[in-house]
């Protein structure tokens, strides 16, 4: 073997012919290799100035949306706005006001309405029957009064009405209405949220005040008492039914 063969033997090694140190990998491929080409990109069209405004909007919206979805009762703007993260009550007013209008432009089947001095989000009307229905052959098993509409007795109805339109009011007073005692009505009342002890008279005695509750406006669908039909609407509807239905006596 030549010295020029056995030197690059030694190389090829890792070692030098001088002392048998290694010799560095770039002393030993001094080559560079150019860097791989970069893979080319699709071209990203820019957002137009709408879209990039809508973006946040959207997102509030959405939050607005999800969150008097799962309110039990309707809320009020400040704490819709508490919620969804919003800066104030004047942004929420704002973003429920765009919310109502895309629920009637795309006809949902949602709406939000204005409920015990709050907003709620809730089924159409003309979609009730079908709910019912739906749930009873989803639920047959469930009884909650939650489930379905609020059913209430004639006696019970009746006692109900009185206190709603003369609240506060004491019990007398109502038994001096309707002609029948009611301490059995008002505690069922009570207990189904509908009613609620308002207070205690100054008269002799301090009796209790009858009220009626946030329960009851949305129950009703009712943003507040002033909603109420007017008692002379309600005094012509029943005098119209007693004309119109037939006297037992006569048959």
């Amino acid at each position: 073997m030549t010295p020029l063969a056995r030197q690059l033997r030694t190389l090829a090694h890792g070692r030098s012919s001088l002392g048998g140190r290694p010799v560095p990998a770039a002393r030993r491929f001094p080559l560079r290799l150019p860097p791989p080409p970069l893979p080319r990109q699709r071209a990203v069209p820019a957002l137009t100035e709408e879209e990039t405004s809508s973006r946040p909007t959207a997102s509030r919206l959405a939050r607005v949306e999800a969150v008097l979805f799962l309110a039990k009762e309707s809320l009020s703007t400040r704490r819709i706005a508490q919620l969804a993260n919003l800066q104030d009550a004047t942004e929420a007013r704002t973003l429920l006001s765009q919310l109502r209008r895309q629920h009637q432009e795309r006809g949902r089947a949602f709406e939000l309405q204005q409920v015990a001095g709050g907003v709620c989000l809730l089924t159409r009307p003309q979609f009730s029957p079908w709910i019912a229905k739906r749930h009873q052959a989803l639920h047959p098993e469930s009884r909650h009064p939650e489930s379905g509409p609020l059913k209430l007795t004639p006696p019970a109805l009746d006692t109900l009405v009185v206190v709603a339109y003369r609240q506060p009011v004491l019990r007398s007073e109502i038994e001096a209405i309707r002609g029948v005692g009611c301490g059995e009505l008002l505690r069922q009342l009570i207990e189904r949220g509908l009613l609620r002890i308002f207070g205690r008279s100054e008269e002799l005695g301090r009796p209790l005040l009858y009220g009626t509750t946030k329960q009851f406006l949305q129950n009703f669908g009712l943003n507040s008492l002033s909603d109420l039909p007017p008692i002379e609407d309600l005094a012509r509807e029943t005098n119209r039914t007693l004309e119109t239905s037939p006297d037992p006596k006569a048959a």
